[in-house]
């Protein structure tokens, strides 16, 4: 499923970004990445198929929500990535469509355990 399908990556910061990509890329995946709201938007009105979708909300403002829910209506699943843990946020996090949540810093092994996870769904 990997090769047939790339991974979404959403993140404010283009220097991690980057090294998301690459790890992802070093472990197979294919990624397409965005890093403002209106790269998101092209991204999921373009052709490329998106598996799955790993969201970084720092720096975003709450209209990242709404391309949550879009993302939500397309049946892609949602990793929310956040930089603390709160039980408000990850209610929220549930609330517009993740699957799942980790907070950063991110373990690699439990990041690749929680994307393979999603991908075979």
């Amino acid at each position: 499923m990997k090769d047939q399908t790339a991974i979404l990556t959403i993140n404010k910061n283009p220097s991690n970004l980057k090294l998301l990509a690459q790890f992802l890329g070093k472990n197979g995946f294919q990624t397409l990445e965005v890093s403002s709201l209106e790269e998101f938007d092209q991204a999921l009105a373009g052709a490329k198929k998106i598996g799955l979708a790993l969201v970084d909300i720092t720096g975003f403002d709450r209209s990242i929500w709404e391309r949550c829910e879009l993302l939500r209506e397309q049946s892609i699943p949602l990793l929310v990535i956040s930089p603390r843990q709160s039980a408000d946020l990850r209610q929220e996090s549930f609330d517009h469509g993740a699957h799942s949540m980790l907070i950063k810093p991110l373990v690699t092994k439990e990041l690749l355990g929680v994307i393979r996870h999603l991908l075979e769904q």
